[in-house]
C-alpha cells in the first residue's frame, strides 16, 4: 500500500525541484527525504525521478504517480475536514501565511480577535510576500492572505478557494509639508522622484502597468519592497511613494496622503484555503477573523479614492 506521507513528499520534491529544498521546506534532512522516496521507488518498482542538471525531474512514472497524489492527498484533507466538521470546534494550529503590508492594519488585530474568541487556538504566521499560494497547494500553510492586482489575470491554483476581502487603494504619500491631501493626477507624479517597489514584485509591475497606460516612465530613485523605508522617505521630502492604504498607520506622524484621481491603482486582497467540499472549523474562524479587521479597518483608516 502507498504511504501517503511518502507521496506528499514526492509532490514536494517536484515543486521544490530538488531533494535539499525540499527537505528544508519539510524541516527534514536531505538523507531522510532521499531514503523515504527510495522506499516509494521499491514500493512502486520504478524510477520516479531523475537527474536534470542541479535539479531532479520527474519520469513518465513519477508524473502519473503525481497526478494521482493530487487527488489521494486532496481526499486526505477532505477528510480532515469533513471529521472536524462532525465535531464542530475549532482545532488548536493553524499556520497562516501574510503579505507584510497587511501585518498592522489586518492580521494583528484578526490575531487579537482569535486569541480572544479561541484561546486554544496557536496561529503560526509566516510574513512573506513570495508564492503564497504555491506553499498552500503544498500543505506548507493552511490560510493565505494574499493580493491580486486588477490589471493582472486571475491565477488561483487548481484545488484553491478564494475569498476576497476588500478592494485596497495605493495611496500617494509625500511628507506632510508638500501636498494638500486633495486628488493627485498620475501624470502628476511624472516628474516627482519616486520610492517604489522593485519591478519583479506585484505592486512594482501594477505601478509601471498603471504609468505606461497615463504614457509616461516614472523616475524610480529609490526601489525597495519595504513599505516602511518607502514612508520613511517620504516623511523625510526625499520622495514621493505609493503605498496601499491598508500598509500605512493613519497615526503616522510628517506624512500627507492622497487618492490617485485619474488611474487608480487597486489590489484586492483575498483570503484563500485548500478547497473541501466540508468548510473545516479552523480555517473557517481565521478567513473570518481577518474579514472582520478588514471591514471594521476600514472606517477609520485613511480616505478612500
Amino acid at each position: 500500500m502507498l504511504d501517503f506521507r511518502r507521496l506528499h513528499m514526492l509532490r514536494t520534491v517536484a515543486a521544490r525541484g530538488s531533494i535539499a529544498a525540499a527537505a528544508q521546506s519539510l524541516a527534514l534532512s536531505a538523507g531522510a527525504v532521499s531514503q523515504q522516496l527510495s522506499a516509494l521507488r521499491r514500493d512502486v518498482g520504478v524510477e520516479l525521478l531523475r537527474p536534470d542538471g542541479r535539479t531532479v525531474a520527474l519520469t513518465e512514472a513519477g508524473r502519473v504517480l503525481l497526478e494521482h497524489t493530487d487527488r489521494i492527498l486532496a481526499a486526505v484533507q477532505e477528510a480532515e475536514s469533513a471529521l472536524a466538521a462532525v465535531k464542530g470546534t475549532v482545532g488548536t494550529t493553524v499556520t497562516l501565511a501574510a503579505l507584510p503590508s497587511t501585518v498592522s492594519g489586518i492580521v494583528g488585530p484578526a490575531l487579537t480577535a482569535l486569541g480572544s474568541d479561541h484561546p486554544q487556538l496557536v496561529v503560526t504566521c509566516l510574513v512573506t510576500d513570495q508564492a503564497q499560494l504555491r506553499e498552500l497547494t503544498l500543505g506548507t500553510v493552511d490560510v493565505v492572505l494574499g493580493q491580486r492586482y486588477h490589471h493582472l489575470p486571475d491565477a488561483t491554483p487548481r484545488g484553491v478557494e478564494v475569498s476576497p476581502l476588500l478592494d485596497d487603494p495605493l495611496l500617494v504619500v509625500t511628507a506632510a509639508d508638500q501636498g494638500d491631501g486633495r486628488p493627485v493626477a498620475l501624470r502628476d507624479l511624472a516628474t516627482r522622484s519616486l520610492a517604489v517597489p522593485p519591478p519583479t514584485t506585484d505592486c512594482g509591475q501594477a505601478i509601471l502597468h498603471a504609468f505606461r497606460q497615463a504614457g509616461f516612465a516614472p523616475t524610480s530613485r529609490y526601489i525597495t519592497a519595504d513599505t516602511g523605508a518607502q514612508l520613511t522617505l517620504a516623511r523625510a521630502g526625499l520622495a514621493t511613494a505609493l503605498v496601499p492604504r491598508t500598509a500605512i498607520d493613519p497615526a503616522t506622524p510628517g506624512i500627507r496622503t492622497a487618492p490617485i484621481e485619474d488611474r487608480p491603482i487597486m489590489r484586492q486582497l483575498f483570503a484563500a484555503t485548500r478547497h473541501t467540499e466540508t468548510a473545516n472549523p479552523t480555517t473557517t474562524a481565521v478567513i473570518a477573523a481577518l474579514r472582520t479587521a478588514a471591514r471594521q479597518g476600514l472606517p477609520t483608516r485613511l480616505p478612500a479614492t
